[in-house]
């Protein structure tokens, strides 16, 4: 398969973010990579996602497969805990482990955004639901879920909707404040690993972005849970430029495992729209 059609924004993200998790940068001025770029649990569990929409596999059961199969990726540790147990029941979490691995549910929604024909908000119905069942395997907290819900419509909805539109979508369905300034943010902002605090600022770093790569530079560049918000923010720059560059595709599939790869390339065949 051709690599420029690859989904790959959120790991690109995730990838270039993890040196900067506990090392933050406060600046658009850094190498994408160096030789501690890995992938972290960001990746583990959106390739699981993939997964589970192609083969129409349980979420908490193959969130559980892949988080023990690749363990010490960066897990939070109620998710770690979660992992550990013999459980599958959700623990109320609000945390942006929900937001950071659902970008695929908004590339696998077939139905195409056509804006002219008002269709948006049953779209939305239909989208939230597949964002749910997603996040409350483990985070059921309306917060966690609530996030979940919000990236999804933003990768599904910004195919075809301009970036000022989704913005008032995305502050009028949910209530987020989008109307700060990422030179604002910056100046204060601390790590924050929950959906409420950390999904806002991944799409205001996609809604002030020139291109991709602009993008995950200026989500690193806030600080706090770096990977994370570039993960949120790469998802909804892929599906909005159409478009990574491809020294960063080659960068990333040289760190992956060739699993997630034959993953990723099924998953694209299936459902990538990139021209």
């Amino acid at each position: 398969m051709n690599k420029n059609k690859l989904i790959l924004g959120a790991i690109a993200g995730d990838v270039i973010g993890s040196v900067f998790e506990f090392n933050n940068v406060k600046t658009t001025d850094f190498d994408l990579f160096c030789p501690k770029s890995t992938f972290t649990d960001d990746t583990v569990l959106t390739v699981a996602t993939m997964d589970a929409i192609l083969n129409k596999k349980d979420y908490a059961k193959t969130y559980k497969e892949y988080g023990l199969k690749y363990p010490n990726r960066g897990y939070g540790n109620r998710f770690q805990q979660w992992l550990n147990s013999k459980s599958l029941e959700p623990y109320n979490s609000y945390g942006n482990g929900s937001a950071m691995r659902v970008s695929p549910i908004g590339w696998s929604h077939k139905i195409s955004f056509n804006e002219s024909i008002g269709c948006m908000s049953w779209q939305a119905d239909k989208l939230e639901e597949k964002a749910i069942k997603s996040a409350i395997c483990t985070h059921n907290h309306e917060e966690g879920i609530k996030g979940a819900c919000a990236v999804t419509i933003a990768v599904f909805a910004i195919k075809g909707m301009t970036k000022k539109k989704l913005k008032k979508y995305i502050k009028d369905w949910y209530g987020y404040n989008l109307n700060r300034k990422l030179d604002d943010i910056r100046l204060t902002y601390k790590f924050n690993e929950t959906c409420q605090g950390s999904v806002p600022e991944a799409i205001i770093a996609f809604l002030e972005s020139d291109n991709f790569e602009h993008a995950i530079r200026l989500a690193i560049s806030i600080g706090g849970d770096s990977d994370t918000i570039a993960c949120i923010t790469g998802g909804i720059a892929e599906a909005y430029y159409k478009e990574i560059p491809e020294y960063i595709i080659d960068n990333v599939l040289e760190r992956l495992p060739q699993e997630f790869i034959d993953t990723i390339e099924k998953f694209s065949k299936k459902y990538s729209t990139k021209e």
